[in-house]
């Protein structure tokens, strides 16, 4: 991949204009301009947009597995003692910043209806 398309890659995934500038085949100067153009930083931001929501995916696709791995840990009499209550403590753990980030989340989507309601 070159030319714009490889330097939005790039630079999405944090790399600097220079290494952005090799991947396209262009000069830093010539990134540097295209950085300048709100359509192509707007570009930047949706690649990265779209990869950090493959990455949550990707995370929230192992999480049930790994609950499940931590929890069969847990309830194994045949566990080291030092394994199951480390089991023990990852799920607590894991348990308050989620419910935490779900009623945000809800708080979120009642304030946003209820602004719906007063346009």
């Amino acid at each position: 991949m070159k030319g714009r398309p490889a330097a939005i890659l790039a630079l999405a995934q944090g790399e600097p204009t220079s290494a952005a500038a090799r991947a396209a085949g262009v000069s830093t100067r010539t990134v540097d301009r295209w950085c300048t153009d709100p359509e192509f930083a707007a570009d930047v931001q949706q690649a990265r947009a779209d990869m950090l929501t493959a990455a949550v995916g990707q995370l929230a696709a192992g999480a049930v597995e790994a609950v499940a791995t931590l929890r069969r840990v847990m309830a194994d009499p045949d566990a080291k003692d030092h394994a199951r209550v480390q089991a023990a403590r990852e799920l607590l753990a894991a348990l308050l910043p989620l419910r935490e980030h779900v009623e945000i989340e809800q708080r979120l989507a009642a304030i946003e209806a209820a602004e719906e309601d007063r346009r």
